[in-house]
């Protein structure tokens, strides 16, 4: 039996550059940063002051205020995500099977900040004022489930959480699904809120975050010589991916093609990456295998590209490794994250959109911050500028605290 193949047919995104596609696009092929001091909360004892903030959320176009007092922001950010995607997509729920259409969003935290502040209620006030709408407003399984709700998706439900790699492994998952045979249609990818005083104070202690207050829009600069850390975002990203055929059937727009995953664990560390990368480089050529293409036909990799010092020259180390030193430096890659900040458990959503948007219109994004080489960071990593290129496929790689790696593949030809 032939495998089925699967196109992207919707995106919607809430994120720190906009909250729709083309703001996102525009934003990122212009190279504007979406990073600047933090404004939710006030940070005079905090050694980051900055971050990523969602910008332009008009949550009441997407829930009712009654709703809203019921929900962390996580979940208001997937409901309106998911909602611009599948209108994106022009899916007809009333023409469709609701069995053959699933949900799968990722969340690397959940409702970090509802936690808190239930928290400072529970203590200062005692258990009597602590929210009925609590647990249901932080567990990471509520966003697929109100989804799920909201446009009678009754197929496979549920949340993947593996940090960073989060929305990488609910999008491969849902590849495969597809793929399988157990779905036609599934609505994908990751959501996050994390930018609250828990979340800031815990990633600054653990020194993985920049501290560059004084040029947020600087702060993240993957693969550059002087990174110090990576600058957290929030937001989410959801596509709509379709077995092609279904797709063609309905007249639905397609963006590219999704032919690959890959996954693998490190099994070495808690938080920092395997040195020589080969956990990395093992899920890429997973990948590749899956969407049956060779190394040599990949033109672009949208890397995790944190702008930490480990992560940055590890990922290096590991495409060198899986393509080789000569076609390495071939390659176009960049890191989105030096715009939008790191999403968490929603960046390969987000990520995963870049790319489809890359295939889409032959453009590249950019790496912005590019100022100063570092030797163990040598390859062509876009530099400050967006590039137009004709590409046909590419990857985009996510690593995940816990030694989580996931490469997912990406191809023009999905029409």
């Amino acid at each position: 039996m032939a495998k089925r193949r699967v196109v992207v047919t919707g995106m919607g995104v809430v994120s720190p550059l906009g909250c729709t596609v083309d703001a996102l696009w525009d934003g990122i092929k212009s190279g504007r940063s979406g990073i600047g001091l933090i404004e939710s909360f006030d940070t005079t004892d905090f050694k980051t002051k900055i971050a990523a903030e969602v910008v332009g959320f008009d949550v009441d176009a997407f829930i009712d205020k009654k709703e809203q007092r019921r929900l962390d922001a996580f979940g208001k950010f997937a409901i309106a995500a998911a909602k611009m995607a599948m209108d994106d997509s022009g899916i007809d729920m009333s023409t469709e099977d609701p069995d053959r259409i699933g949900v799968i969003v990722g969340s690397g935290i959940g409702g970090m900040d509802t936690f808190e502040k239930q928290h400072t209620v529970l203590a200062d006030r005692g258990p009597s004022r602590v929210s009925p709408f609590v647990i249901p407003q932080m567990i990471s399984n509520i966003p697929s489930g109100l989804i799920a709700i909201r446009h009678n998706l009754q197929g496979p439900n549920f949340c993947v959480v593996s940090a960073c790699a989060s929305a990488a492994h609910s999008i491969g998952t849902g590849l495969w699904l597809i793929q399988r045979g157990t779905a036609d249609a599934m609505v994908l990818g990751g959501t996050e809120a994390s930018i609250c005083k828990m979340g800031i104070a815990g990633f600054s202690n653990m020194k993985a975050l920049s501290q560059r207050n004084d040029a947020p829009e600087k702060a993240s600069r993957p693969f550059d010589r002087d990174r110090d850390g990576f600058v957290m975002g929030e937001g989410a990203a959801i596509i709509v991916v379709e077995e092609r055929e279904h797709a063609i059937k309905r007249g639905a727009r397609i963006y590219c093609e999704l032919s690959g995953f890959g996954m693998t664990c490190d099994a070495f560390h808690i938080t920092a990456p395997a040195a020589d990368g080969a956990g990395a480089a093992k899920a890429m050529k997973l990948a590749m295998q899956d969407a049956e293409v060779d190394p040599d036909a990949v033109d672009y990799i949208n890397a995790h590209g944190t702008s930490t010092p480990l992560n940055d020259k590890v990922e290096t180390r590991a495409i060198k490794s899986v393509f080789g030193d000569d076609k390495a430096r071939k390659l176009m890659i960049s890191s989105s994250k030096s715009m939008t900040g790191h999403l968490l458990g929603a960046a390969a959503g987000i990520e995963s959109v870049i790319c489809a948007l890359a295939l889409y219109h032959g453009v590249v994004p950019p790496t912005m911050n590019q100022e100063t080489p570092d030797p163990d960071c040598d390859l062509d990593y876009v530099p400050n500028v967006a590039r137009e290129s004709n590409i046909e496929v590419c990857l985009n790689t996510s690593l995940g605290f816990g030694g989580h790696n996931a490469c997912l593949a990406f191809q023009k030809n999905g029409g």
